[in-house]
């Protein structure tokens, strides 16, 4: 794998002696994801620049897309809107029309040298050069009902750079040292599991968890406006809701080579990953490697319904890559049967519709296995494993603008995303790559949004589910670390049939957050919110409440909304 790494890296690199229009992306999980979703909803029009269902997205286009709302004389903006279109087009000025896009400040630091530009420390613009630089600091702290830890605190500090060479090569890179004290849900769920949801390696101390967190990436175009390739360490995410059934930006950041292609009314994604199995945390040991291949392909089949496949496949190869997986247009179910069907091969459709201007409804259907006639048996055959989600959002609700609301369901059923081979689970670094509650469950989920004012940001957050829990050694399909051929019979003598959406014993989980950060300076915010949680299943119910206050500098809120 090391040297498939370097021949590619070496090809990427002469390839930019001859191409240019490279670019950078917008960072999962950033707000301007919420404005670019609303204005596209609302204008009636899918977007050729931005095709939302694949995450990250370039920042050129996203800027592009802003500029022409801007000029829109068909679309009534608010004047926040129209102020958060000129605030997201500043944060990647370098990508507007005049390449001059960001804000000047009107009170430079240190004669000018820090803060030219409002949304940057560092702002270094020429003709064959652009380099912006900021700090990202965060400090927060969280009480919780019946914790005897106390007040509970976090902190990060790092830095984030990014930028092009000669407009031909974009980089990219984010680095922070993180301590983080969490709820005491999201302590159990670490201890459960081995991980710190969204980090690699940890260690801890009490109830104190550190860790860096360490993103980058090389992107260069190989036929301009069409073919981007990208080499780096991140993750990605597809899909247009909260939750996502085929790939989510929940977990771990991985070595990925991404190939991105744009033609006429497509966009069609490549995504070679270098993956890590579940493992012990710990260092001073060579960690084993597994790997995926997936892509999708997204097709804007009319101004107002996009419609999407994707394929993945991940597997184990003694520190290699299979190199019939590394073909861009082919079906690996052929390939990994040709092989002798050793690995984990899935299918997605997913769709998403524009209605009315103010309306979006979206949706996937995530294949694992499963056989058309033990599925109309209705009998409950395990190896029937599919998830299915359907959501919609209301921009503007009731007439009141920047009220949008989103609402959404999931559910998956057991076994999906699990394997005989435990390395080629659906999963990374302890954590799954996927949804987060694994498979045998039932969610719904949803959100309230309002932008009363220019700074102020409000959301308001519920979620409910239902799902089976493996115990012990029990294995009734809930968590996706275990070899499926261990299945545990929910009927005596039948390890095959009879097993529901929700097989197991069964939890329920009830959970509301109210949110609201106010933004002083360019990305600079205090936060605070208060969430309660309740829980019923494999104890006593458990019932928490907790409030979170901090301010933060060119972060993205860390959101404990996810089990």
């Amino acid at each position: 794998m090391l040297k498939i790494t370097v021949y590619l890296a070496l090809f990427t690199t002469a390839l930019t002696m001859t191409t240019m229009a490279q670019t950078t992306y917008l960072p999962n999980g950033h707000e301007d994801y919420n404005l670019l979703d609303r204005l596209e909803t609302r204008s009636g029009e899918l977007s050729p620049d931005l095709f939302l269902t694949v995450k990250p997205i370039s920042r050129k286009y996203m800027v592009r897309f802003l500029e022409k709302q801007q000029n829109n004389q068909e679309l009534s903006l608010s004047g926040i809107d129209r102020y958060n279109i000129r605030h997201a087009i500043s944060t990647s000025g370098e990508w507007a029309t005049d390449e001059n896009g960001a804000i000047d400040s009107k009170k430079p630091w240190f004669n000018n040298t820090l803060y030219r530009k409002q949304p940057d420390l560092v702002y270094v613009k020429t003709k064959d050069f652009f380099l912006s630089a900021n700090a990202v600091l965060t400090a927060s702290g969280i009480h919780e009902t019946n914790n005897p830890d106390g007040l509970l605190f976090t902190s990060n500090r790092g830095a984030e750079v990014r930028g092009w060479i000669a407009k031909k090569l974009g980089f990219y890179t984010y680095f922070t040292d993180n301590q983080e004290q969490a709820p005491s849900h999201v302590s159990n769920w670490i201890d459960s599991f081995n991980a710190v949801p969204g980090a690699d390696f940890y260690t801890h101390k009490g109830n104190t968890y550190d860790y860096l967190l360490a993103r980058g990436y090389l992107d260069f175009s190989v036929i301009k406006e069409h073919i981007n390739i990208t080499f780096g360490y991140d993750k990605h995410n597809y899909g247009d809701g909260m939750r996502s059934l085929f790939l989510s930006d929940f977990g771990a950041n991985y070595a990925f080579l991404r190939l991105n292609t744009r033609v006429w009314k497509l966009n069609y994604q490549n995504l070679y990953m270098e993956l890590t199995p579940q493992l012990v945390n710990g260092l001073n040991q060579q960690l084993p490697h597994k790997y995926a291949t997936m892509h999708h392909l997204s097709i804007n089949a009319t101004k107002w319904l996009n419609v999407g496949l994707f394929e993945g496949v991940i597997f184990s190869r003694t520190n290699r890559y299979e190199f019939g997986y590394m073909v861009p247009i082919i079906l690996y179910r052929q390939v990994e049967r040709a092989l002798g069907s050793p690995d984990n091969v899935v299918l997605g459709i997913n769709a998403k519709a524009l209605a009315a201007k103010h309306l979006q409804f979206y949706g996937q259907l995530f294949l694992d296995e499963f056989t058309s006639k033990e599925l109309a048996a209705g009998d409950g055959y395990w190896a029937n494993k599919y998830g299915l989600q359907f959501g919609g959002k209301y921009f503007d609700a009731f007439g009141v603008d920047n009220l949008d609301l989103q609402g959404e369901i999931n559910t998956v059923r057991p076994f999906t995303y699990a394997h005989f081979d435990s390395i080629a689970n659906y999963t990374h670094y302890n954590q799954p790559l996927a949804h987060p509650l694994g498979s045998s469950f039932a969610e719904i989920t949803g959100v309230v949004r309002y932008q009363p004012v220019k700074n102020l940001y409000l959301s308001l957050k519920g979620m409910y589910y239902s799902k089976g829990a493996d115990t012990g050694s029990s294995n009734y399909g809930n968590n996706i670390f275990k070899d499926y051929d261990t299945r545990t019979p929910t009927v005596a003598g039948d390890n095959v049939h009879g097993y529901d959406l929700i097989s197991g014993i069964k939890t329920k989980c009830a959970l509301v957050s109210l949110n609201a950060s106010y933004e002083l300076k360019e990305n600079l915010f205090i936060d605070l919110g208060a969430s309660h949680r309740k829980f019923s299943g494999t104890a006593a119910t458990t019932s928490a409440t907790y409030v979170q206050a901090g301010v933060r500098l060119n972060f993205i809120k860390r959101d404990y909304n996810f089990y």
